[in-house]
């Protein structure tokens, strides 16, 4: 038996080894997994060369470690050999697990493997061990490193596509680390060395210790500097990356007139802001901690000064909108949208805001609020001047219904009285027809400019109780004409006016049951769907007479009808529907097929939109 021992600095230095090979192994694990375009191999091949090879560096330097009483060398064959077998071993580890994309099937098929593969490059590596003596093992203590080194490679392939940060993967590298070295002095305390007379090397190449560390250190140099070089690629690569997505966002902020800028987590303007000092004129010293507002115009800055205030405090998105003064000494409007951007503890870390000037858009919506004044105020001028003359003409009428009766009398047995009389009646019918329909058109325009200037007062309504009060209201027309109108009973409920509301879905359904088809039992429904987070289309739908394709763009037209005009009405029921339905935030559509039925689809806001309750408001374009 021969006396053996071990150098702690050697043994400290290859524990080393195995800590650092297995970080630069998880590093570029890490790497293997976020690369989601692009080839995967390099890293593939870097992962294993960096575990196997540090692997290997740290198994022989255990072997320079091991002290005794004999001259040790080493059979270069065999040395080169357990090197391949560690990088082979580990690179087919990571690649299958690659292929799996990094479930637990994969790893836990791929770690045993490479585990008895990382034992054989231990024990072959101790297999090139020459001296002049023989080296036995204890099976059992042999098992206990196999099954240490197969737990190591397990965990080794787990941690390496697992999410972590620095500080979790160089704890992962110290827990895998020091389980290699305890695989390689399990293994190493299974050997017993007995001692003989000489050593053959007869008919091999051996290496000295002297070689041998000085090839193990090439090794680990080279392992470090491949190491190296790959996150230097790797680093240069996420470099070029970041600096094309930061160049598409500041593309898109220009193509959408916007400036940005960033605060600090309490709200206060640091740092260079070159796209705030572009549009304002403000020098750094000016816009710093709370500074900006003195660009902002003074009827609007203590509206923007509290509303942000509350916004930091409460760590929402702000949405906001005000006047800035320009470079130039104009103020332009612009809406306002910042986030929080919050590290990985859910603190936030800065603020991060842009102003996109809409000040055309505010001036063309002035100029439109101001023209459909216009046109209101003309139409109702112009309605009320011309019921004027339309008074008198049917004052008239009445004159001269009364001067028939006379003229009656007065022409009394003349041969052509009867004639005469005949012909003036049907001349007063004529003009009270005329007159009549005049009155309905001019009735007709005073309430569709007056819906210009009208105000809703929203309310939570029921909609199923709503429509259905509608259906019963119109049960004996729909009755007579041999219809059902079946309300869903699961309609949303939503928030509007009540008035507008059963305007609409009234006229709709008298519509409906109007225009049915006699040749068959009418059927009319209305159901809801969703139409996005914000709204709910309602359907009333009918198998009515239908529409032409060639009328479907004019249903909506003031006085414009379609089909066969066997029924009463002006044509101003669809028009007044569609204007309310745009007062109150909504919009309408119409979906027909000529004998077979129509669907009008009426979208509607959940909550009530903000420019419908009163129409002299503007909608702000920053709203969320």
């Amino acid at each position: 038996m021969v006396h053996t021992g071990f150098n702690p600095a050697l043994v400290a230095l290859s524990i080393g080894l195995a800590i650092f090979a297995s970080y630069t192994a998880l590093d570029l694990g890490a790497r293997v997994r976020d690369s989601a375009s692009g080839p995967r191999w390099p890293w593939v091949a870097g992962a294993a060369l960096a575990l196997g090879g540090g692997i290997w560096s740290m198994h022989f330097v255990g072997m320079l470690a091991f002290e005794m009483a004999l001259h040790a060398a080493y059979d270069l064959g065999l040395t080169v050999l357990s090197l391949v077998i560690a990088i082979a071993v580990t690179g087919a580890g990571f690649a299958w697990v690659v292929r799996r994309r990094g479930d637990r099937a994969g790893i836990l098929i791929a770690g045993p493997l490479m585990g008895l593969g990382i034992a054989g490059m231990h024990y072959t590596g101790m297999a090139a061990l020459r001296l002049p003596g023989h080296l036995t093992y204890s099976l059992p203590i042999v098992g206990v490193s196999i099954v240490i080194a197969v737990t190591a490679a397990t965990a080794a392939l787990w941690l390496a596509f697992r999410q972590h940060g620095v500080w979790q993967k160089l704890v992962a590298a110290c827990v895998m680390g020091f389980a290699v070295a305890g695989m390689h002095y399990c293994g190493m305390a299974a050997a017993t060395v007995t001692a003989t007379e000489t050593a053959s090397h007869a008919g091999m190449t051996v290496l000295e210790q002297q070689n041998l560390a000085v090839y193990v250190a090439g090794t680990t140099f080279l392992i470090l500097f491949l190491a190296m070089l790959a996150s230097s690629l790797d680093q240069q690569r996420v470099q070029q990356e970041l600096q094309a997505s930061e160049g598409r966002f500041r593309a898109a902020i220009e193509a959408v007139r916007g400036v940005l800028w960033t605060n600090d987590a309490a709200g206060r303007m640091v740092g260079e802001q070159p796209g705030w000092s572009a549009i304002t004129g403000q020098s750094r010293a000016q816009y710093q901690g709370y500074g900006w507002a003195d660009a902002v115009h003074p009827d609007d800055v203590k509206e923007s000064v509290e509303t942000w205030t509350e916004t930091v405090k409460a760590r929402r998105t702000y949405v906001h909108e005000h006047r800035v003064r320009s470079r130039d000494g104009t103020w332009r409007h612009y809406a306002i949208r910042a986030v929080p951007v919050l590290d990985a503890r859910g603190a936030i870390r800065e603020w991060v805001g842009v102003h996109t000037d809409i000040t055309e858009q505010r001036m063309a919506e002035a100029d439109l609020r101001e023209s459909n004044e216009e046109i209101q105020r003309y139409a109702y001028i112009v309605s009320h001047d011309l019921r004027s003359p339309l008074v008198n003409v049917m004052g008239f009428t009445s004159e001269l219904e009364a001067t028939r009766a006379e003229m009656r009398t007065a022409l009394q047995g003349h041969p052509e009285a009867e004639r005469l009389d005949t012909d003036f009646g049907e001349a007063l019918s004529f003009v009270k027809a005329a007159v009549n329909r005049m009155e309905a058109l001019i009735a007709a325009i005073l309430k569709l400019s007056r819906e210009g200037r009208r105000h809703f007062t929203p309310e939570d309504l029921d909609m199923a109780a709503v429509l259905q009060a509608l259906a019963d209201a119109q049960r004996h027309q729909a009755e007579a004409a041999g219809a059902q109108v079946l309300i869903a009973h699961d309609l949303p409920g939503i928030v509007a006016d009540r008035l507008a509301v059963e305007q609409i879905f009234g006229n709709l359904l008298d519509n409906a049951v109007k225009y049915l088809d006699p040749s068959r039992p009418g059927r009319i429904t209305v159901t809801a769907r969703s139409a996005g987070p914000r709204g709910i289309c309602f359907s009333v739908a009918d198998n009515g007479r239908g529409i032409a394709p060639r009328d479907h763009a004019r249903v909506f037209e003031l006085f414009r009808r379609s089909g066969l005009q066997d029924r009463p009405g002006e044509g101003i029921g669809l028009a007044h529907v569609k204007a309310l339905v745009r007062s109150i935030g909504g919009r309408i559509e119409m979906r027909s097929t000529l004998g077979e039925g129509t669907t009008f689809d009426v979208t509607l806001p959940c909550r009530a939109a903000k420019a419908g309750l009163d129409p002299a408001e503007r909608a702000p374009l920053a709203a969320e």
